[in-house]
Parts: C-alpha cells; structure tokens; sequence
C-alpha cells in the first residue's frame, strides 16, 4: 500500500487573464484566496495557464517565489506548461532558491501527449511532480460508455465521444475490465493506477461523490505489474495515434 505523507493537501491557481492586472496583482489574488479557504497557507499555488503578454513567466515566478518566502505558500507549482516553459520557471525560481513543484497537464491512457512533447522527460529531468487531470478521460476510460451507449449533454458533443473513437476505445477498456477483476476493483480505478506506476506522476481524478472519491481512492492499493503497465501502454497507442506518437 503507498503512503501519503500528508492527508490533505490545499492547492488553488491563479489564472493571468488579461486585465487582472499583471505579476503586481497576485500578491492580493493570494491573500483573496487564502481568506476565502480560512488558511494562513497553501500547499501549493500554481499558475494555471503560461506566459502571456501581461504575465510574462518569469516576473510571475519572482512573484510566487516571494510567496514562499513570506509563508503564504510552501510550493510553487505551474499548470499547462510545455517543456521549455517549464524550464523558463526553474530557472527563476531556482535562483531565489525555491523549487518548482509541479506541472498539472491533461495526461491518461487515452491523452499521452506529454510523453511525446517533452513534459514528461522534463519533469523527471528537473524532479517536477507531474499532476495528471482528466486521468479518466470524462468517464470514458471508467467503462461506462460504448458506441450503443454514448454520453449526452455537453460531453456528446466532444470529439472523444464520437461513437468511432469510443468503439476504438474499447480493446483498451476490456483490458482494464479484465484487470480491475484480478484486483477487485473498477476500470477507471485501473486506469488511474496506470498513472501512479509512472514514476514522478500523481493522478487527479474527479469525484462527484463520495462513494466515486472512494473508489479513486482504491487505486492506491493496486500495484500493477511491469506486464500489465506495458499491455495497457500498448492498446492506449491505438487509439492515441491521432496525437503525437506515444
């Protein structure tokens, strides 16, 4: 069973919309936040999206970087940071002596693009934590939806749902069906212990509910072997091919 270090951790973004009013505002963005939260820190703050013309990536890091400083937060992560942006941030923070902590990007069985872009390579090479969100792709690596059985409201109207891509999906569900049985537990447990056995990678799943976080929870109990992570990479290609090569 993995251990956690800590059992709960507290984390927001700052998003640098235009208009906000450059790096000088998130100092006040913070301390909004933290009142809001009724903390005195976070975890781990993050800027959700890259450089743009009012936030440029390495006057916000100077930012963040006095946030360590002053206590208002323990870590400083980014979100959506290809790999060179990813380096830009630890280089700057890495002069005032904080580390970067993470990079929350969309990475599953069924959206391997960081492997392919860099991300992946990058994180492990500057020991970046690489947070994955929609480990679950909207459902549909839970098993829930076949071509018969197609998702409606806004998710029907996403390419990932069109009843092609979902039928090619589907050798790539049986396998997690297959091993979520040999485990005791669901599909998309499996498919977010696929992520946990990639080294430096901590998955982020949704919950609705409380009976969902605790099946996402189980996932920490399944050790997948180096066979069953290489058959699983395997049939997630075919149906990644239309991305970069994985």
């Amino acid at each position: 069973m993995r251990k956690c270090g800590r059992a709960l951790v507290v984390t927001t973004k700052y998003a640098p919309l235009g208009g906000r009013g450059g790096p000088a505002a998130i100092p006040q963005a913070l301390e909004k936040s933290l009142k809001r939260l009724g903390l005195p820190q976070l975890d781990l703050y993050q800027l959700h999206w890259p450089d743009s013309e009012e936030v440029p990536i390495a006057a916000t890091m100077e930012v963040f970087a006095e946030a360590v400083k002053a206590g208002k937060t323990r870590a400083v992560g980014v979100s959506n940071f290809s790999a060179a942006e990813m380096h830009e941030a630890y280089e700057v923070l890495a002069r005032r002596g904080v580390p970067l902590a993470s990079n929350q990007v969309h990475y599953s069985l069924l959206h391997r693009a960081p492997e392919a872009d860099g991300v992946v390579e990058a994180c492990r090479e500057l020991g970046v934590t690489l947070l994955a969100y929609s480990p679950l792709e909207q459902g549909l690596l839970s098993g829930k939806y076949t071509p018969e059985n197609l998702p409606s409201g806004p998710r029907a109207e996403s390419e990932a749902f069109t009843p092609e891509n979902v039928a090619a999906a589907q050798p790539l569900i049986a396998k997690l069906r297959e091993l979520a049985a040999t485990h005791g537990v669901d599909a998309g447990t499996i498919a977010i212990a696929w992520l946990l056995a990639k080294p430096g990678v901590v998955p982020l799943p949704g919950a609705k509910s409380g009976e969902q976080a605790a099946r996402n929870a189980k996932a920490l109990d399944v050790v997948l072997s180096a066979t069953d992570v290489s058959a699983l990479d395997h049939l997630s290609a075919a149906w990644c091919k239309a991305e970069e090569p994985v």
